[in-house]
């Protein structure tokens, strides 16, 4: 056995038995606040600009959230993060950066809401706002609106605090413009993949 998967086998054991310390019912009147590290993985193809094809790296950055339970397993999330810098190449030459927020606004179902478990899985559909900003010299990117789903699950370490996990996939197109003119389309498309921590209240 490699010692990789020995201290994988131990971090998995030593959640699931933190996570039998405590058990939470995600109930109607809940709120939460999630915080915690994801990595955007955009699209393999990216657009083209000015006749080129674009290409954008994928990032790291912060998430955050904020959501309020109407029912035991339907709520409502305000989720984000802190502005992904990614790097640009048109045909593979780097053009500089440019900074991409999103916003996402989603409804969530948790099939275990209601249940005393110790862990509550969830999906969510909804909208996703992006800004673009800090592009290159000479580029104006349109901010963008588009579809967001995510996965996600949350294991209780206490009763009000959890390990987070998630998912998400946002459809992301922005128009590219320079000098006032459109000269392509950036597709982004990424999917974010993170973990921290929820606190209920």
């Amino acid at each position: 056995m490699t010692q990789t998967l020995k201290l994988s086998l131990a971090a998995v054991t030593a959640s699931l038995a933190l996570a039998s310390q405590g058990a939470l019912a995600y109930s109607a009147g809940d709120f939460f606040v999630r915080g915690g590290v994801a990595k955007s993985e955009v699209k393999s193809d990216n657009g083209a600009a000015a006749g080129q094809s674009l290409d954008i790296d994928d990032e790291r950055g912060f998430t955050y959230g904020l959501g309020y339970l109407f029912h035991d397993k339907l709520g409502v999330e305000l989720g984000g993060s802190e502005a992904f810098e990614h790097d640009l190449a048109l045909d593979g030459n780097g053009i500089g950066s440019v900074d991409r927020m999103p916003a996402n606004l989603l409804v969530n179902y948790y099939p275990l809401g209601g249940l005393d478990s110790p862990v509550q899985p969830y999906v969510g559909a909804g909208v996703n706002y992006t800004r673009f900003s800090d592009e290159p010299d000479g580029l104006d990117v349109d901010h963008s609106y588009g579809a967001v789903g995510q996965v996600g699950i949350d294991l209780a370490v206490m009763h009000n605090l959890m390990l987070n996990g998630f998912a998400n996939y946002a459809d992301v197109d922005a128009d590219i413009h320079s000098g006032g003119q459109e000269i392509g389309t950036a597709k982004v498309d990424p999917w974010t993949i993170g973990g921290g921590i929820t606190f209920r209240f």
